[in-house]
């Protein structure tokens, strides 16, 4: 396989967490990688498990990290944290441990007690239009938070998708009323009915990367180098294009995509991205700067050259992902249509496949799995998807469940 890329790579610093209710901050996780990959969890967890090989996924690979993460893992739900929440997709953690949950189609933010599980309404994001997989979607927190109080959001309009920050300050102010009006960092992404990514995240060099759709409809926009669409872009804090990024001026840091829906980075300073194909292939990624994904042309694992190969994939069936974390040294990949958890042991070296095959976890039991978050050492937070008009609602839904994983 050969991978194509502009100028000169540049990987982005990993971005673990260590503890309960810390932020996922830049400063702690340059030291936090390899803690995570060591960390350990009793081994007497309740587990489900059922192994499961996605065409291509290799068989388990020699490792030259000194504490991989077993072939095997395990997934515990501890708890139900909160219910009732209405089509949930973004979620961030807040200094102190705390949640915030985005409903795509409510338009609202709301506050989740890290302990309690008790909601507070923040507010309402205004201009955001929901339609089809449109809406208010991915939310992030502001790493300098604890001084900027800031919040950052990506949402459909009625002419577009963005991305704006707005000041949060609950201090003396009503629920409902404690979000400042948002100013918008970055427009003119172009939305569909369908396909419109949404995913943003603090990398730990303190840029912030958004995963983003083609549309639906213009599939070729993935490979123009000029449109935001099919793309995941990184940017300074108030959205310019970051320093170092593979074309000098350009938000572009890598393209190709067809719709990007989960971001995140390991210990070993490398960003993933998890991306809903067609009819044959969904793709979990290794993300190179200036790397071609291939889409529209190619779907799945193809050796192309000029073109990056997934490190794994699914049938749709089993997966249509979304969110994904890094816990445990593993990728953990929250399924929508597959309406389950997939676990992805890295190998902890230079390499790009896993260590192991994939493992599949809580399959059916929950529905639609939309966002999953790492909570610290061993611990998950799950989002379920079952009020986002394709699912099939229990009572209860949709929820944030707490997991312990291994």
């Amino acid at each position: 396989m050969r991978i194509a890329v502009f100028g000169s790579p540049r990987t982005p610093a990993g971005h673990p967490r260590i503890l309960p209710g810390a932020r996922r901050a830049a400063v702690a996780a340059l030291a936090a990688g390899s803690l995570l990959l060591s960390a350990g969890c009793s081994s007497n967890d309740d587990s489900e498990n059922t192994q499961a090989r996605p065409t291509g996924a290799p068989a388990t690979v020699p490792s030259a990290s000194s504490s991989p993460p077993s072939a095997k893992g395990s997934v515990k739900v501890v708890s139900t944290l909160t219910e009732g929440l209405a089509s949930p997709w973004g979620l961030a953690e807040l200094p102190g441990g705390d949640l915030l949950v985005s409903s795509r189609d409510g338009r609202t933010i709301t506050r989740i007690d890290g302990s309690t599980g008790k909601q507070t309404l923040l507010g309402t994001v205004p201009g955001v239009s929901p339609a089809g997989e449109g809406g208010l979607l991915g939310i992030a927190v502001s790493p300098a938070f604890d001084t900027d109080h800031l919040l950052y959001a990506y949402f459909t309009t009625a002419s577009d998708n963005r991305i704006a920050r707005m000041r949060y300050d609950g201090t003396g102010k009503a629920p409902g009323r404690q979000l400042d009006a948002p100013h918008t960092i970055l427009r003119g992404i172009p939305k569909g009915y369908i396909h419109n990514g949404g995913r943003i995240a603090f990398g730990p060099d303190g840029m912030l990367y958004a995963g983003t759709g083609e549309t639906g409809q213009t599939r070729e926009l993935s490979q123009d180098k000029k449109s935001l669409a099919g793309k995941i872009l990184r940017m300074t804090p108030d959205g310019r294009p970051a320093p170092g990024n593979p074309v000098p001026g350009s938000l572009m840091y890598s393209y190709g995509h067809r719709n990007v829906q989960g971001l995140a980075w390991d210990g070993q300073k490398r960003l993933w991205a998890s991306e809903f194909g067609q009819d044959t292939w969904d793709e979990l990624n290794q993300i190179v700067p200036g790397g071609n994904y291939g889409w529209p042309k190619y779907e799945g694992k193809v050796g192309k050259a000029g073109f990056v190969d997934p490190v794994a994939q699914w049938r749709p069936s089993e997966a249509s992902p979304s969110g994904i974390a890094f816990a445990r040294g593993s990728i953990w990949m929250a399924g929508l249509r597959g309406e389950r958890l997939w676990r992805i042991p890295l190998s902890g070296s230079p390499g790009r496949e896993p260590l192991a095959a994939p493992q599949s976890f809580l399959q059916g039991k929950y529905g639609r799995l939309r966002t999953v978050l790492a909570a610290g050492g061993s611990r998950l937070w799950l989002v379920t998807s079952n009020t986002d008009t394709r699912g099939t609602p229990k009572p209860g839904d949709d929820r944030v469940l707490v997991l312990q994983v291994r």
